[in-house]
């Protein structure tokens, strides 16, 4: 059984950086959905294909081809020891779909942010798909869609909250104390 940690939070709360600093910690793969998707439909594999077609389209990739990308992926041996998840799930749907014998959800880390920090923070770095209008849709889809996730995994008792502002070793070694448990 494969002990899987659940990056939740909006985004630019930090996640993806954590999840680096994390794996290279504690030896877990960091598995991010966007990467592991853009990776299969680069290297052509049978998923893939099915994705890139159904991109080419301006379609998105479904919920169903997401899950079986990231069962796969979760099935190789270097997550036998657990895996780190940063962008998956984004709805109820998506979490329940990762309900299967061979994982068992661990820890759900919910990074909490003020959403007036963090339109700050990423107005900061400068990316060029940030802007004030473009981060404010994001927060408000993250609002609508991923924000149930919160009672969800709070009621199956694995939700854990930190202060995603802040220094990055500060949230890293409060993140530690929940990988530990």
């Amino acid at each position: 059984m494969t002990n899987i940690t659940i990056f939740l939070g909006p985004p630019g709360a930090g996640k993806g950086t954590q999840a680096e600093k994390l794996s290279e910690t504690f030896k877990l793969p960091h598995i991010s959905t966007g990467v592991m998707l853009r990776d299969h439909v680069e290297n052509e594999t049978e998923l893939g294909l099915i994705a890139k077609d159904i991109l080419n389209k301006g379609n998105l990739v479904s919920d169903d081809l997401v899950t079986a990308m990231l069962i796969e992926r979760i099935g190789k041996p270097d997550c036998d020891n657990g895996a780190i998840l940063d962008g998956f799930p984004r709805t109820i749907a998506q979490a329940e779909s990762l309900e299967i014998d061979d994982l068992k959800i661990k820890n759900v880390i919910l990074f909490e942010v003020n959403e007036e920090e963090l339109v700050k923070r990423m107005l900061d770095r400068g990316r060029e798909d940030d802007t004030e209008e473009s981060i404010k849709v994001r927060f408000e889809v993250y609002k609508k869609e991923t924000a149930p996730l919160v009672d969800y995994y709070s009621n199956k008792g694995v939700l854990n909250s930190v202060n995603a502002f802040g220094e990055i070793d500060d949230i890293f070694n409060e993140i530690s104390k929940f990988m530990k448990l």
